[in-house]
């Protein structure tokens, strides 16, 4: 059953994809290639719309993916009971570990097992949060989900490059926009995008 996958899967990436919303893409660049239910060019867009709405970058996505992908059931729509399902689905991990934490929490503070662990989840977040910057200049210059297409001469994206570089010079160096509230860049970059998008 659809629901079934749909929780079980949000369940495990929300269980680790230890590091925050970036550290899930990984999870959900495996699941569009197992499930089929969204491809990498989808991924790239719910990924932008995630990081440009409120709320965690996880639990959009996933509301997303189970809106999309929900069907009707006993007379509830599909997409409202996917999307519950799955964003249940992430959350639910990170609630009984909080949970657990606040049970034994003079425990855990003292214990060098937890602290051997985090120690070594340091460095895997870190590695899960590169390979998704990986992904996403992948996806956004290139237009590929591999770095193999790259090598085998994928044509790179000016117009997304250029945009990247004038974002990074307003928000780096340019001391009249360096302190603008991020939205405007976000919105600045929405507009771009459909400029370019009418261009083509």
């Amino acid at each position: 059953m659809i629901y079934l996958e749909l929780f079980w899967r949000f369940f495990l990436t929300g269980l680790f994809s230890v590091g925050g919303g970036m550290a899930t893409i990984p999870f959900l660049q495996d699941m569009a290639q197992v499930t089929h239910w969204f491809n990498a060019a989808q991924l790239a867009d719910m990924i932008a719309v995630a990081e440009s709405t409120p709320g965690p970058m996880g639990v959009n996505t996933a509301t997303y993916v189970g809106y999309t992908v929900g069907v009707p059931l006993y007379g509830i729509p599909g997409g409202i009971l996917g999307a519950v399902i799955a964003t249940l689905g992430l959350v639910t991990p990170s609630v009984i570990v909080i949970l657990l934490v606040a049970l034994f929490l003079q425990r855990f503070r003292k214990n060098r097992y937890v602290d051997a662990a985090f120690y070594g989840l340091r460095p895997a977040s870190v590695g899960l949060i590169a390979a998704a910057g990986v992904s996403i200049v992948l996806l956004s210059f290139f237009q590929v989900s591999d770095i193999y297409s790259v090598i085998q001469g994928v044509r790179l994206d000016v117009r997304h490059l250029l945009l990247a570089a004038v974002v990074l010079a307003l928000t780096r160096w340019v001391p009249q926009t360096k302190k603008l509230h991020p939205i405007w860049m976000i919105l600045l970059s929405a507009i771009v995008g459909i400029v370019f998008g009418f261009a083509e």
